[in-house]
């Protein structure tokens, strides 16, 4: 399989050259651009073809609506290229707001090594992807912000067994490696499972998968 090809936008030289070297020691990723901004990444992307990246990862500093707007302008210009955003600061309105303009995944950039790379193997696959302090962000967020109780029977009775377990996982925050060793499976299939989850239960995001393994009790909190 060809390598996975990476485009690093951060407005720190040090920053870029750490992650670089960091995913530089994964064999089969590849990062064929690292630049300092938005404008410069749209300028490296003007003279080369559609396909020549697959994830892009955007480092965040501030979590405004600028940064929003840039997420919306390079999904709409790359539609097949798959954003990471790696965030200083988060919170669930700004989470959701990356979501919502297009971004696939969402890292805090306090991350390790191995959810990076974790987290863009997922993404080049076609899923989303949330670190698992951003899903305590959002846990936490919603059990202050929510009444627990709602009911949802009729879309759990929908669900296997093993996707209950999928599902109860993931809403303690395991990460898709941590749900495959646990449960003896590839996460190919962890992935395949939470789609097929979220499909039966009509859920766009894996925010919302988060809120209804919380509104239905299926995780202890």
């Amino acid at each position: 399989m060809s390598k996975i090809k990476v485009i690093l936008i951060d407005e720190h030289p040090i920053v870029r050259s750490g992650i670089v070297s960091l995913l530089d020691s994964t064999e089969d990723i590849e990062v064929i651009e690292a630049v300092k901004g938005v404008d410069t990444f749209f300028e490296k992307m003007r003279h080369m073809p559609a396909t020549y990246g697959q994830v892009v990862i955007f480092d965040v500093y501030n979590p405004n609506d600028l940064e929003i707007e840039n997420i919306r302008k390079i999904k709409k210009a790359y539609g097949k290229i798959s954003i990471l955003v790696l965030a200083m600061y988060s919170n669930e309105t700004f989470i959701l707001k990356c979501i919502k303009a297009g971004a696939k995944g969402f890292l805090s950039n306090q991350t390790t090594r191995n959810e990076i790379v974790e987290a863009i193997y997922t993404l080049r696959s076609g899923y989303e992807y949330l670190g698992k302090s951003i899903t305590n962000i959002i846990l936490n967020s919603y059990l202050s912000h929510s009444k627990i109780g709602d009911n949802g029977q009729a879309e759990m009775a929908q669900l296997s067994l093993r996707e209950m377990e999928v599902l109860k996982l993931f809403g303690e925050g395991h990460t898709n490696q941590e749900i495959a060793d646990k449960l003896f499976i590839s996460i190919r299939t962890v992935e395949t499972h939470k789609n097929n989850i979220m499909k039966k239960i009509n859920l766009r995001t894996t925010v919302d998968l988060v809120k209804f393994a919380i509104r239905n009790n299926i995780i202890d909190i």
